[in-house]
């Protein structure tokens, strides 16, 4: 009776851990979507002016390219663990044929996931091609393109509030 006991409370306090450790994920790739914008913008705001204007590829810029692919790469591992965990997902995925008429169990099973790793790929490619470019306004060119292009795609990917594919709140709590 002991051991029934205690495996049924250990599985809920490892069921409980899990759901904490989701959530707290949940948000945190929430917020940490604000820092990935912000890089993005920011560093295809540089490309702009300094291909423009006809700049120097400084260390300044090299360290935006640099950080916002790394940044987007960190918010990707935690997407994943978000992704693996999610209810939403493993309903979508053990009840495919309804979930494929469902547009938000849809978006969240297989849209959201193929955009967002689609702009990850594109954004990692601009950068590394843009650190490999021989000439500033090159460097400046492919990070400007290449960043914005990812851009466009995670702007698509994000459920946003007024999202047609899927809304959820701008600012997540737990």
């Amino acid at each position: 009776m002991f051991y029934l006991t205690f495996v049924a409370r250990h599985k809920n306090i490892t069921r409980n851990s899990t759901e904490i450790m989701y959530s707290t994920l949940l948000v945190s790739h929430s917020l940490i979507r604000w820092l990935v914008l912000a890089f993005l913008l920011y560093s295809i705001y540089r490309a702009f002016v300094g291909y423009i204007n006809n700049k120097t590829f400084s260390k300044t810029d090299n360290a935006f390219r640099h950080w916002t692919a790394t940044i987007t790469h960190i918010q990707l591992m935690i997407g994943i663990i978000v992704y693996t965990q999610s209810p939403i997902v493993k309903y979508f995925w053990k009840e495919t044929e309804i979930g494929l008429q469902n547009l938000d169990l849809t978006f969240y099973g297989v849209i959201h996931i193929f955009l967002m790793l689609t702009a990850i790929v594109i954004l990692t490619i601009g950068s590394a091609l843009a650190k490999r470019k021989p000439t500033d306004k090159e460097k400046f060119k492919t990070m400007l393109v290449w960043f914005s292009i990812a851009l466009i795609i995670i702007f698509i990917a994000i459920p946003w509030t007024f999202s047609p594919l899927s809304s959820r709140p701008n600012f997540r709590t737990f």
